[in-house]
């Protein structure tokens, strides 16, 4: 089963690619757009890539996307190490994609390099301090780090901007902790903020959920 861990901080995969294909030049078509290398499945999404690397003369912008879209696949089936490779190809040619490089920290983050992911996500939001998997991506960092309050404002900030959508994600997450018993409703309540507070306190506590337990309540 594919996680919900996986599927938020900035690993969802219709938004990379979205913003991917509105980053590449308008000049021709972006050669990904219907390409394995686009596919919603991981492993075709991993060999498509692949097979677009391979190619001599694409130009460098396609390639800097086809490395990071195979790094995000990469990493939503867990091969983490493999996706920091490619985003490291990626972020060479293009250095300030911020969803990479926010994407590059989750990576490091699940590997337990916190200390080297924290770069990332901070330049990630220097570059742009609208994601909400961005600031969620922090918040891991700092509870890792035990920095309890730096974590907290951070779900906040991240429930702020990713809405319901966000807030359904921390509910379900907490209420499998057994910290939150309130309905998963998508709208912030003081209960809420009492289980996040608890969970941050935890480097075991992720507010996240599991697994696909919270699917029929999120989707």
């Amino acid at each position: 089963m594919r996680s919900f861990k996986a599927m938020a901080a900035g690993l969802v995969v219709a938004v990379l690619a979205a913003g991917i294909a509105t980053a590449s030049p308008p000049v021709r078509a972006n050669p990904l757009q219907g390409h394995d290398c686009f596919s919603s499945d991981m492993m075709r999404r991993i060999e498509g890539c692949a097979e677009l690397l391979k190619l001599p003369h694409l130009a460098p912008s396609v390639r800097a996307d086809a490395y990071a879209l195979r790094a995000l696949a990469l990493s939503l089936v867990g091969r983490y190490g493999e996706a920091i490779a490619d985003y490291d190809q990626a972020l060479t040619m293009r250095p300030n994609h911020a969803v990479a490089l926010n994407n590059r920290a989750w990576a490091l983050f699940k590997m337990g390099r916190v200390a080297e992911a924290m770069p990332d996500v901070e330049k990630s939001l220097a570059i742009d301090r609208s994601s909400p998997h961005a600031f969620d991506t922090r918040a891991h960092l700092h509870q890792a780090q035990g920095k309890a309050d730096r974590a907290y404002q951070d779900y906040r900030q991240a429930m702020s901007l990713g809405g319901a959508q966000m807030v359904r994600l921390y509910q379900c997450g907490l209420q499998a902790h057994g910290l939150y018993s309130g309905p998963i409703s998508g709208i912030y309540s003081d209960a809420l903020s009492v289980a996040l507070k608890a969970c941050v306190k935890s480097e075991k506590c992720d507010p996240l959920p599991p697994d696909e337990e919270c699917k029929a309540a999120l989707s």
